[in-house]
């Protein structure tokens, strides 16, 4: 179903017995469970009888809590808990769940193991793999983190049937971007997807292995990794806007955007054709609304691409595309063109 995966990534439709097995090869002083409100209503219940001796952990659940205050709240937890560096931490939630437990565990005492049980679409395909950790700082989406591997990942598709719609097209629009960057074949499956009535495990094997074997080949993302950036040089700066703005939007929304902006640059700069730049866009407004970019949000919007962590000497580097299934890496592109494409973007 979704080829080799290296032996710390699981998919299972029987993440109980996956997690007991693994806590008892195991032989960790604490365990601790990082959830935020969501999560232990709907996916804390699916493994509690796992997690009888372990202590949780609750945060807020949201983008906007992805900050140094909330991870002061997680230290200090596990700190009163008299946690060593041979206690557990195991993320069980999203991507604001899996890149800030990892963090934190990552930073805590120099570093405890963590564990990563994705529970949205979002976090399985694309943030619990990989190794990057990080929280938000002044709004920037990831501007302070680092590069470390979860001791293990249990992806279970069980914990989908819990998600809304909305939190489904966030995650499938990274699958679509895995598409875009690698593999037609994938992306021509997924164009015909209706998100409400799929059978995600299907697909999320083929996902993981895209972006593991890119991940593997350059784990601190010095070149083909940059590949999975696609989309979000404009779609983090889009996503920080509306964030910092008090108006939150999920960031396979923010990526959507990026993509459809990335691909006219594409057609500009890195010889993607006009038809394939016309299908890119026909995929995405299927499952997309056009999200409405205040003219007012410009000028702040490519203030923020002066933030971009691929960025070199302030020169300002997009992932862009040479046909459907190839990308090119550290295309040097303009604020004017960046405003450009998000005009474009806005012309549908």
């Amino acid at each position: 179903m979704h080829g080799k995966l290296p032996g710390y990534i699981e998919i299972t439709r029987n993440s109980k017995e996956c997690i007991d097995g693994f806590l008892k090869e195991s032989s960790y002083s604490k365990v601790f469970v990082l959830v935020d409100e969501n999560t232990k209503k709907n996916c804390l219940p699916l493994v509690e009888p796992c997690f009888k001796n372990a202590d949780i952990i609750e945060i807020k659940s949201g983008e906007q809590h992805k900050t140094l205050t909330t991870c002061t709240h997680i230290w200090q937890r596990l700190t009163e808990a008299n946690a060593d560096r041979n206690a557990l931490l195991i993320n069980l939630g999203g991507g604001v769940i899996g890149d800030m437990g990892g963090f934190c565990a990552s930073t805590y005492k120099r570093g405890i193991d963590f564990v990563n049980i994705p529970t949205t679409l979002l976090s399985q395909v694309d943030a619990s793999i990989g190794g990057k950790l990080g929280i938000d700082f002044n709004g920037f989406k990831n501007h302070i983190g680092l590069f470390n591997l979860p001791t293990k990942v249990i992806i279970d598709p069980s914990f989908l049937d819990t998600l809304p719609l909305e939190q489904l097209k966030s995650g499938f629009s990274e699958m679509l971007k895995h598409g875009f960057i690698q593999d037609v074949n994938h992306l021509k499956e997924l164009a015909t997807l209706k998100i409400e009535q799929t059978d995600w495990g299907m697909y999320i094997g083929k996902s993981v292995t895209i972006k593991n074997n890119i991940v593997t080949a350059d784990p601190l993302e010095k070149n083909e990794r940059k590949f999975l950036n696609f989309g979000h040089t404009i779609g983090h700066a889009v996503e920080t806007y509306f964030l910092t703005n008090n108006m939150p939007i999920l960031h396979g929304e923010a990526v959507a955007i990026g993509m459809v902006a990335e691909a006219h640059l594409s057609e500009q700069k890195s010889g993607l054709s006009t038809t394939d730049k016309n299908e890119l866009i026909r995929i995405i407004d299927t499952y997309f609304e056009r999200k409405d970019i205040p003219k007012s949000g410009m000028e702040e919007i490519l203030t923020n691409l002066a933030q971009d962590k691929k960025n070199e000497y302030t020169q300002i580097q997009a992932v862009l595309l040479h046909k459907l299934g190839a990308a090119v890496h550290s295309i040097k592109i303009t604020k004017d063109e960046v405003a450009e494409a998000l005009a474009f973007y806005g012309t549908k």
